[in-house]
């Protein structure tokens, strides 16, 4: 049974093809396998940590596509489900000059939208030792309903609770309600990865000594703030550091993010204590920066997710 079981959207990233121009101006673009919790499944897989998904997609071509994609990458879908009743979601990505993004998804309602508590199995949870989420999830019932039951689920049987609180405004009827309902999710984990973003809007503070002393609560074991090429920042309850990124020539920051959560939750799975010690701890967020970091390199998501060789000879040609 996968050692990390993930929940929620599994979509198709369409990519345009040139950087820095609007999605109306785009020539041409590349079909990419996406979704963040997805992209963190194959993530880990590819770091060496078998993983699990669960959530749904529609009984159509692309629906198809993603789940062969997943098990072609090593993930178990055990846990996927097709629905007849609505379509795939996809994307439409922007890439600005500055290689970072715009969205324009089409989900009215999506195949993942329609996930049902019912359909979620809470044997498949129990088996995992880690049981991560993110916020899309969270929108619109009965998706919600069904991700509220897994993480009851993960919490109730002792398993380590990771989550992303992943910021698609537009997919959100207002900033409010967006903010109620990540909260929500929040309250419920041990371990986040945040981007420094998202955590200010979370918090109505641009300060991220004081964003994570308000939004912090007893059960969080490790809070880890992402801040693109200037690394991250970890807070537990013990002791606060930050940790350097690294200079890349970005092309595409798709999936970075995702891919320094499966580097954390990799750390996490090898060494279960690191949030307690400082010294681990670092380490391991060095890892998920250089795992974040190859991401940004090319195009997409799930297709450049990094290998753990990859992240192991970046670390090494730093380190000369």
């Amino acid at each position: 049974m996968p050692e990390v079981v993930s929940l929620g959207e599994l979509l198709i990233d369409f990519v345009p093809t040139t950087a820095g121009v609007a999605l109306t101006e785009a020539e041409a673009f590349i079909m990419a396998p996406g979704g963040a919790p997805a992209n963190v499944a194959v993530g880990l897989v590819r770091l060496g940590v078998s993983s699990g998904f669960m959530g749904q997609v529609g009984d159509d071509a692309f629906g198809h596509f993603l789940a062969q994609t997943l098990r072609n990458n090593g993930v178990d879908t055990a846990g996927l489900r097709f629905s007849p009743e609505a379509r795939t979601a996809l994307a439409f990505v922007s890439l600005k000059a500055d290689a970072e993004r715009d969205f324009m998804f089409y989900r009215h309602p999506s195949a993942d939208m329609l996930y049902r508590p019912e359909a979620v199995d809470a044997d498949y949870i129990v088996s995992a030792k880690i049981f991560h989420f993110g916020s899309l999830s969270l929108i619109a019932e009965p998706a919600r309903n069904a991700t509220l039951r897994a993480v009851g689920i993960a919490r109730e049987a002792g398993r380590l609770v990771s989550y992303d609180p992943n910021l698609r405004l537009p997919l959100w009827p207002d900033a409010d309600v967006a903010r109620a309902a990540i909260k929500m999710g929040w309250s419920l984990a041990q371990v986040i990865k945040v981007s420094e973003e998202e955590l200010f809007f979370l918090s109505g503070t641009d300060s991220i000594v004081e964003s994570a002393r308000r939004l912090w609560h007893s059960d969080l074991r490790l809070l880890a703030i992402t801040r693109g090429p200037l690394g991250c920042v970890y807070v537990t309850p013990k002791f606060t550091g930050e940790v350097s990124g690294f200079q890349v020539e970005a092309v595409d920051t798709t999936g970075a993010g995702d891919a320094f959560t499966a580097g954390l939750l990799k750390g996490l799975v090898d060494c279960p204590d690191a949030p307690d010690i400082e010294a681990s701890l670092h380490q391991l967020c060095r890892y998920a920066n250089a795992a974040g970091a190859l991401t940004t390199t090319r195009r997409g998501a799930i297709p450049v997710l990094p290998t753990a060789e990859q992240v192991v000879k970046f670390l090494a040609a730093q380190d000369d």
